[in-house]
């Protein structure tokens, strides 16, 4: 397959600079122009206020591109949804009709790990959902994280999906989960999920010493980083987050269960909150992704350092 990778992401990726992939769906899907097209921006300059190399990937005219040129990132978020949502199963689809397409998690995990880009920052995750028992809907993010060895700085789950049950799955697929500066696994809008973590970081440096020990062992199995809402947001996340346990307790009552029960919850949220989850959701993207770059750089930089002493040992 051939990717077309930026040639700024590819000089980084040659000298072993910290380089963070982006995915396209939430700038075509998530948010209307031109508020996606700011917000794109934005998410890029923070990546590269942290000294890491933002790598936005999307599918355009049937090739798959590491890395958006400033017209490009412009075109994604003003056709918006005429960009086909692209999981990994919809790749071979879309670039064989020559077709555009915004990369979901799975998709977008698949084509950084492609070119070598070890860490994505996204704003949340998918997983389980409600009723996946009876139902089998699970995302495709999870069977992704256990084959792709990408790193994913999240801000973990929604609560509108069944978390407990999204960290059994990922244990099964032999994902490492880890919470960042707190030992309880947060549901996006929300600091608190009440599900442990499986285990705790607190640095930058942390994170990049479990992805650098993950890719040695040849694990093969991705991670999941998962960041806690800013404290200075909890406020209307907290907002948001009464209006997804309203919306499941409606739910209940009128015994909506199966695949009917997340586009009820979905409408039902956005009725609730006014819309007002935007603001919110366009925050945690933005501490993901500096927390990411900082990850990034903190790997290159252990990477370099890991390089130089096994270089003097050979000597």
């Amino acid at each position: 397959m051939s990717i077309a990778v930026a040639p700024e992401v590819a000089a980084a990726l040659a000298r072993g600079a910290a380089v963070v992939a982006l995915e396209s769906t939430i700038i075509s899907h998530g948010m209307p122009y031109p508020k996606n097209l700011q917000t794109a921006v934005e998410v890029e300059a923070v990546v590269r206020e942290t000294g890491a190399i933002p790598a936005t990937i999307a599918i355009l005219d049937g090739v798959p591109h590491v890395g958006l040129s400033s017209e490009q990132l412009k075109r994604l978020a003003i056709s918006g949804r005429q960009f086909q949502k692209t999981a990994r199963r919809d790749i071979a689809h879309v670039v064989a009709s020559g077709g555009n397409g915004a990369t979901t998690v799975s998709a977008t995990m698949f084509f950084a790990h492609k070119v070598g880009i070890p860490i994505f920052v996204t704003g949340g995750i998918g997983g389980v959902h409600r009723h996946g028992e009876q139902t089998m809907d699970i995302s495709s993010d999870l069977t992704e994280l256990g084959k792709t060895p990408v790193a994913v700085i999240s801000a973990g789950v929604k609560s509108i999906l069944d978390i407990s049950r999204t960290l059994e799955y990922l244990e099964t697929q032999g994902v490492t989960v880890a919470a960042y500066r707190t030992n309880e696994f947060p549901a996006f809008f929300t600091e608190t999920s009440g599900c442990q973590a499986p285990c705790r970081v607190d640095s930058a440096e942390e994170c990049a010493k479990i992805i650098y020990a993950n890719r040695n062992l040849h694990l093969c199995s991705g991670i999941l980083i998962a960041v806690p809402i800013p404290t200075h947001h909890a406020a209307s996340g907290n907002i948001i987050e009464s209006a997804i346990q309203k919306a499941l307790k409606e739910a209940e009552e009128k015994r909506i269960i199966g695949n009917a029960i997340t586009p009820f919850m979905l409408e039902r949220v956005k009725e609730l909150t006014g819309g007002s989850s935007l603001e919110a959701n366009i925050a945690l993207v933005k501490n993901n992704a500096r927390l990411g770059a900082e990850v990034a750089v903190a790997l290159s930089n252990l990477q370099q350092r890991e390089a130089k002493r096994i270089g003097r040992s050979a000597l």
